[in-house]
């Protein structure tokens, strides 16, 4: 007789389940009761990136989420580690990005009693979910893999979370019932995606009878608009829907903003690039098709005095509660690029054009001329101990120089981001990763993993304040360990926004002599951190050694950290939110 099969246990099922529904990567930290799960899963063929912190590996499956469009998966241990978590999986959420958190939980038979890290995770994550569900029993696992997964990615993405506990983990089935829970769970998939609840409740509603309707309305509005703007974010960017909006821009002469991670769909450097003149466009524009991207504060909610009253807004997003939210002239609900390629199609049954003597064009083209001039004024001034604008030129023109596929850029910080996003050029799509829609700091490291991971062996590069930095340097060892050719540099200004910038009023009290709460160690060693795990570092202050290290760094695409010592006093305290603090 042969030998009987070996029954498996959950975590085997869980990473069976991973690996049938078409997880490649999974992110996260290790520890009771999921070490196991992580292991099954690289022996079944997922690459398990393993992080120092719950909240840099959350980061990391948000941004792979959007830079894929898969959900990025991320796994915690209980308690602690879930609520760790929610940082990547709220920032998800914010984002509306597909990621999925699985966490380990304590045993159900001890919930209530003070068991080993418990906590109801259900219920904690419930703020920050779209769906979250609880296997409580070994049986149910596939399904509730299936589910997670299809939820991330449904209607609007975002975030999901996957609860099990230590006993669901440690139970068993035989080898032939786990192939008959995974095929099952995969049949449910196929049964249900034809069914109305599926449609409802999974799949984004395209522009149906009643949307070409309103397509045709749009089209109109833009026709016969005088001052017509195209504005796009990153919903855009994670719909692909670039070859629409190039389409749809060259055809009708339109002028374009992007969002700060819509930068790159087109190119920066278009003729019709209104990011120049973004006060003009906004300002004076009486009809923007506003597509991918919500009139949140990053578009000044759409009210005045930054827009006119009288603008016409046509927006286009996946969610109808966004739409009926923000209450625009005309909504068109459905995914960008799909809605734009039938506009597209409207518009060439009766085609018009502005054209470059379009005086709304040229206005929009002679007021981003003169702003780039001045910029590059600026720019072209070499200023040692260095101002924030020499050494983000220098990054810019070596980025430039590199050529394509261009390198994925990671920004944070408060002046570092807010100068970088202005000075450096995004001609590639999805070839930016910010803070985003919560303005989130220390998502830089994660970032730069998940861009790397997303795209196997394209250049990350990530331009950080030092104290963006700060909240995930320990990563920098993680990039070691996986050799993954990410180059970090750190405008280093001693502190958040810059040193002490108290007035003599504010330095008073017990503790007068204490660092200023914005202070950090001056001149700070931060390439030396990396090069205690085997990375290479550099230590930079004039532009010579910044190209040089660039140069180096670029062509030996393995990771390095460039400490770039900037005038403490160069930026301005909060970066362009100075109002909000």
């Amino acid at each position: 007789m042969g030998e009987a099969v070996a029954d498996i246990d959950g975590n085997v099922l869980a990473a069976k389940s991973l690996a049938k529904f078409g997880v490649e990567h999974m992110f996260g930290v290790v520890g009771i009761p999921v070490t196991s799960l992580a292991t099954r899963a690289v022996s079944l063929g997922i690459r398990f990136i393993a992080f120092h912190n719950e909240q840099s590996a959350g980061y990391a499956a948000s941004a792979y989420g959007y830079l894929t469009g898969r959900p990025g998966v991320f796994l915690t241990v209980s308690a602690p580690g879930c609520v760790h978590g929610l940082a990547g999986l709220s920032n998800a959420m914010a984002n509306t990005w597909p990621t999925v958190m699985i966490s380990g939980s304590c045993d159900q038979s001890d919930c209530g009693r003070g068991d080993f890290q418990e906590l109801d995770q259900i219920e904690a994550v419930k703020p920050f979910t779209k769906f979250s569900v609880k296997a409580t029993h070994i049986s149910q696992i596939p399904n509730c893999v299936a589910q997670v997964l299809d939820w991330a990615v449904s209607g609007r993405p975002g975030g999901c979370y996957l609860d099990l506990p230590t006993d669901v983990l440690h139970q068993k089935v035989s080898q032939s019932e786990a192939e008959r829970l995974l095929i099952e769970a995969e049949n449910n998939r196929r049964k249900h995606s034809g069914s109305a609840w599926y449609i409802l409740f999974f799949l984004a509603p395209g522009p149906g009878p009643v949307e070409i309707s309103k397509i045709e309305e749009a089209a109109s509005l833009l026709r016969h608009a005088e001052r017509p703007l195209i504005v796009f974010g990153k919903g855009a960017a994670y719909a692909r829907a670039e070859d629409a909006l190039r389409k749809l821009v060259e055809t009708t002469g339109i002028p374009f903003l992007p969002t700060p991670m819509g930068k790159g769909l087109l190119s920066d450097t278009h003729a019709l690039a209104a990011s120049a003149a973004r006060s003009l466009a906004i300002g004076k524009c009486d009809v923007a098709l506003v597509v991918g991207a919500r009139l949140n504060w990053l578009l000044h909610f759409g009210e005045p005095p930054k827009w006119s009253k009288d603008v016409k807004f046509i927006l286009v997003d996946v969610s109808r509660d966004e739409i009926e939210l923000r209450k625009p002239h005309l909504g068109l609900v459905g995914d960008a690029k799909q809605v734009l390629e039938i506009l597209n199609k409207e518009i060439k049954d009766d085609p018009f054009c502005l054209g470059n003597t379009h005086p709304w064009v040229q206005a929009i083209s002679n007021k981003a001329k003169d702003n780039v001039s001045k910029m590059e004024a600026q720019l072209a001034k070499d200023v040692v101990p260095f101002n924030f604008l020499t050494p983000m030129r220098i990054i810019r023109d070596a980025i430039l120089a590199f050529g394509s596929p261009a390198p994925i850029l990671v920004s944070e910080g408060a002046n570092t981001m807010d100068v970088g996003r202005a000075v450096l050029s995004q001609t590639e799509p999805r070839t930016r990763l910010d803070a985003g829609t919560w303005g989130t700091m220390g998502v830089g490291l994660g970032y730069c993993i998940a861009a790397s991971v997303a795209s196997p062996g394209r250049l990350v590069v990530a331009v950080e304040g030092d104290s963006g930095f700060g909240f995930s340097a320990m990563e920098v060892e993680t990039l070691v360990r996986y050799q993954l050719p990410v180059v970090v540099i750190v405008f280093n200004n001693g502190g958040v926004y810059g040193g002490d910038r108290r007035s003599p009023e504010e330095i008073n009290g017990p503790y007068k002599d204490d660092p200023a709460p914005t202070s950090f160690v001056p001149n700070a060693g931060y390439h030396s951190l990396i090069e205690a795990f085997g990375g290479k570092g550099y230590l930079v202050g004039t532009p010579d050694e910044l190209k040089s290290a660039l140069s180096e760094s670029f062509s030996a695409r393995k990771p390095a950290v460039i400490n770039v010592v900037i005038d403490p006093y160069a930026g301005s305290e909060s970066g362009r939110l100075q109002h909000k603090n």
